[in-house]
């Protein structure tokens, strides 16, 4: 035993003999320490600060504390000794060579198809690295803990077996995980395996199956579809086989549905011989048969798909998510939609429903939403049980980038290292390690419900695509592609040497694959071709409806007034801090009738008559449980314990789902994720909320590729709710502007809803039509600041209960409508400030009217209100908003257009301020100056008459 663990078995000493569970307790001991050396007792960090530091990896120490653990029952009493014997420093470093080849193993094995990635010498492997000569080969030393069949061995049969499990065709990253049994677990399963797969004769001929399949098509398109995109998996076939046994193997433990994410390459491939789409239909895409009844569609490499393939397990519903060319952001909508189908199948974080997302190479090491994806794993709102991740591993980049280029870091998967995800890299011309590795990982998410990651290392046969030409630009790797033969073409030829088949047969499977395909057959293997229709959501009471604005939204008010009293009730000795006590008092008089609602008593109200009615209610947002302005107190803190309460979810015995989520900082995933989980439970009201809608500019890809065009693209229905605070507040450019001008920009063929409400019965009905109505469209909604305890923004129960959303609301003073000359239109808060301004003027030839929806362009409304006005010869867009920004560029010709269509002869004009790069002002002052200004304008009031300076 040598002084540094001789010293450490001292301190361990129990009379005589040192324990194995004192051993363990060390090594944890020691874990914490490495971690933070000062959360260890002060004796324990002198002990380990003798230890040497810098490259040496810490699980060699660990290793040792490892053996004395298993030689525990042989540990005599301890003798204080600074002398060790050799052959005890060489088992040492025997142990530190066994930890070596499992943390950078990986770093050796033979990953690359094309024998061309350099890898560099790994000294920690060498055995001079741990004082360990060839001369010791054939000693025979204590395994440690290295699964191997035996408790001794000869350091020979250790090399040999450690260089078959970490340097094959498989390299593994598990070391830097934290957690000692996910740990342990993969590598018993790796070093009991020591690089033998044992498959069956059957097996195997299955994998060459699915290889030729996934050649075949290929083949097939690029001989019949000369130069058409399709970017094809040439080069990594083996990623068809490791879909199947995904599927297969998830299915076989109980899993219901897979949903799987993932970009351009390989897209047709899996939907023909994975999912079971027809061949002929594929065919009849490439030949430009449209496959959507109205709106634009979308390239066929870029469509979603569902189908239901049998299992070992049983039948299991398949959903390939619709996904833009802005590669990685399907992967939190993936997420999104996993999350809504655990919650229906009541089984949240669990295995009835599995994950699976592909990515690039190059896309997975760019594209920050991975992080933010991978950040929200093992949170409580968006957690679905684990994560299996497949990266598509070109060694190309995305188009023609060498990896030096495209990342910082030896692998492109060391993103997934911040959530201590095991990596499995393979070789995919090696499809039984493929396979392995593929068990492995499934397993892995199935036992320990945390994110996974298989790199499959092969290559780009074609280029970024069919038409283009790589060799321009990477003329060595393609020298190397043209020689080599295909994936299929070597395991046919290692299976006939093996025996397990002969070449006729292996010829026969070739054949039989492309007469399916000539004959329009199904070719996935497993498909079902009358699926369980009780295993998905059915959607067809939510399509075919023409868009309306108009729809019910009453409530019975003796029910509205117990719903209001029963969210008032607390669970007893609950202690509320005093400002929200009084908040909660407040709204129990509101909800009650007492008193007039403010914001945060009607939406409230809102969400409890849905759930009442038995919709699924979902909010999530960086301040939801609050609110950012402090309106909302969804979510009650108890300040004697810490413990919550929640009142909503508590309106009514065996109501629906409430969920109300504080978020990560992140609005791109998190926005992804809601609309996919929106665009999977369709009786439902689900909300994001932005902290300040000026920050939703940072999910604007979400917005414009999914939210936006996802029903004209893939006729893909969504109802998710979007809530902007926005409002000019004197809090500078970052805090005043949700850009309302982006999203009716974006806006046409009925595709989206955007309102600016200004009173809580408008909210109230907003949020009850986006749910009992069977539409599903998005919902943006421009929601207010100061607006929420404003003293004018108030509305009655009675307007909850009897009302319904107004798209416009007419003048609310006694004015006389003959006598207005001047017709002011604005939306949102400043609609406060001009009737505030115009009360103050007693203006009686000016009348305010709100356009509460922007879009869909309440047309027929407006012109009714207008036509009540007889003698008004100006209207006047008002808006905080600079020129350039707002509504100004999107209402203004339909106003022409209104104007032209009535006859009358109105001038229109603008109120507003100046365009501007910024959306305002940093200035406090300049701000109240400039609101100033816009408000007179708008009234045309002179500034002397008001009194502002100019």
């Amino acid at each position: 035993m040598g002084p540094q663990m001789q010293e450490v078995a001292d301190a361990l000493r129990l009379d005589t003999e040192l324990s194995a569970d004192s051993a363990a307790y060390i090594e944890e001991l020691y874990e914490q320490y490495l971690t933070s050396p000062t959360s260890v007792a002060e004796d324990w960090r002198q002990y380990f600060d003798k230890y040497p530091k810098g490259d040496q990896p810490h699980s060699a120490v660990r290793e040792q504390f490892l053996l004395l653990g298993r030689n525990a029952n042989r540990v005599q009493p301890v003798v204080q000794s600074t002398v060790s014997t050799e052959h005890e420093r060489r088992q040492i470093g025997v142990l530190q060579l066994i930890a070596a080849y499992r943390n950078r193993g990986h770093q050796k094995a033979k990953l690359d198809p094309l024998g061309l990635a350099k890898r560099e010498e790994i000294p920690d492997l060498d055995l001079s690295a741990h004082g360990l000569t060839k001369s010791d080969l054939d000693t025979v030393f204590n395994t440690g803990n290295l699964e191997i069949g035996k408790s001794e061995a000869t350091l020979a049969e250790m090399i040999e077996a450690m260089e078959s499990i970490y340097c094959g065709s498989i390299g593994v990253e598990y070391m830097h995980i934290v957690d000692t049994k996910e740990k342990r677990w993969i590598q018993q399963r790796l070093e009991s395996a020591r690089g033998k797969f044992n498959y069956t004769n059957d097996q195997k001929k299955g994998f060459l199956e699915r290889l030729t399949a996934a050649e075949g098509l290929e083949k097939y398109l690029g001989n019949k579809y000369v130069g058409a995109k399709r970017f094809g998996v040439e080069g990594g076939e083996s990623f068809i086989p490791m879909v199947n046994e995904i599927i297969q193997r998830a299915g076989a433990v109980g899993c219901k549905e897979v949903v799987i994410g993932m970009p351009h390459r390989g897209r047709l491939n899996l939907l023909v011989n994975i999912m079971g789409k027809n061949p002929a239909d594929l065919f009849g895409e490439f030949e430009g048969k449209s496959i959507h009844k109205k709106g634009s569609g979308d390239v066929k490499y870029h469509q979603g798909f569902s189908s239901n393939v049998m299992t070992p397990g049983g039948e299991v519903h398949l959903a390939l998510a619709f996904n833009p060319s802005h590669l990685e952001i399907v992967g939190p909508v993936v997420e999104g939609s996993v999350r809504a189908r655990q919650v229906r199948r009541r089984d949240i974080g669990g295995d009835d429903v599995l994950p699976v997302i592909v990515h690039g190479d190059a896309a997975f090491a760019g594209q920050g939403v991975n992080m933010e994806t991978f950040q929200m794993s093992q949170t409580r709102g968006y957690t679905v049980g684990g994560t299996v991740h497949i990266i598509v591993n070109n060694q190309v980049g995305f188009t023609t980038s060498d990896p030096r280029d495209a990342r910082s870091t030896e692998y492109c998967t060391d993103v997934a290292k911040m959530i201590q995800a095991p990596i499995f890299h393979v070789n995919g011309d090696d499809p039984e390690a493929v396979i392995f590795a593929t068990q492995l990982a499934h397993d892995f998410r199935h036992e320990f419900r945390k994110d996974v990651v298989i790199d499959l290392f092969c290559y780009r046969r074609r280029g970024h695509n069919e038409a283009d030409e790589p060799s321009g630009t990477q003329p060595l790797m393609y020298q190397v592609i043209a020689k080599k033969a295909t994936t299929r073409t070597l395991y046919a030829d290692q299976l006939v040497q093996e025996k397990v088949l002969d070449r006729a047969e292996a010829d026969q499977m070739v054949e039989d694959y492309r007469s399916d395909l000539e004959a329009g057959n199904h070719v996935a293997n497993a498909l079902i071709l009358e699926p369980n229709t009780k295993m998905f959501v059915d959607w067809t009471p939510y399509l075919g409806h023409d868009y309306t604005d108009d729809w019910d939204t009453s409530f019975d008010l003796n029910r509205l007034k117990e719903l209001g009293e029963g969210m008032s009730k607390l669970p007893e000795g609950f202690v509320m801090q005093r400002q929200v006590q009084k908040v909660i008092e407040d709204r129990v008089k509101m909800q009650t009738g007492e008193t007039p609602l403010n914001w945060g008593a009607a939406e409230t109200l809102a969400y409890a008559t849905l759930l009442d009615e038995d919709y699924l209610v979902r909010i999530t947002g960086e301040d939801v449980g609050r609110g950012t302005f402090s309106h909302r107190h969804a979510k009650l803190h108890n300040q004697a314990d810490g413990s919550t309460y929640i009142p909503l979810c508590h309106v009514k015995e065996n109501q629906p789902r409430f969920a109300i989520y504080d978020s990560l900082l992140s609005e791109e995933a998190v926005l992804a994720f809601e609309y996919g989980y929106a665009t999977t439970i369709p009786k439902s009201l689900i909300i994001w909320e932005a902290q300040f809608g000026d920050f939703v500019n940072c999910a604007q890809v979400v917005i414009d590729q999914f939210i936006a065009s996802g029903e004209t693209k893939w006729e893909r229905v969504c109802g998710l709710t979007m809530l902007l605070p926005h409002g000019f507040e004197g809090q500078g450019p970052e805090h005043s502007s949700a850009r309302l001008e982006r999203f009716l920009q974006l806006c046409a063929e009925d595709n989206m809803q955007v309102i600016t409400p200004t009173t809580p019965a408008q909210i109230f009905h907003a949020l009850r039509r986006q749910a009992v109505r069977p539409i599903r469209k998005p919902l943006i909604v421009m929601s207010p600041k100061s607006l929420l305890r404003h003293k004018l923004a108030t509305s009655t129960l009675e307007e909850l209960a009897n009302g319904s959303f107004q798209t416009v609301i007419d003048e609310i003073d006694q004015i006389n409508k003959s006598d207005v000359t001047r017709l002011v239109l604005c939306g949102g808060k400043v609609y406060y400030d001009l009737l505030e301004k115009r009360r103050e003027q007693n203006l009686t030839n000016v009348a305010i009217v709100r356009i509460e929806q922007l879009y869909p362009y309440p047309e027929q409304r407006l012109a009714e209100i207008l036509a009540a006005y007889p003698n008004v010869k100006e209207l006047v867009w008002a808006q905080e908003e600079p020129k350039n920004q707002g509504a100004w560029l999107f209402i203004a010709p339909r106003l022409y257009d209104d104007i032209l269509k009535s006859g009358k002869q109105i001038r229109i004009s603008f109120a507003g301020r100046e365009a501007s790069a910024a959306p305002a002002c940093g200035s406090p002052y300049l701000h109240a100056k400039q609101q100033a200004q816009l408000i007179n304008d708008a009234l045309a009031i002179e500034a002397e008459q008001s009194g502002d300076s100019q």
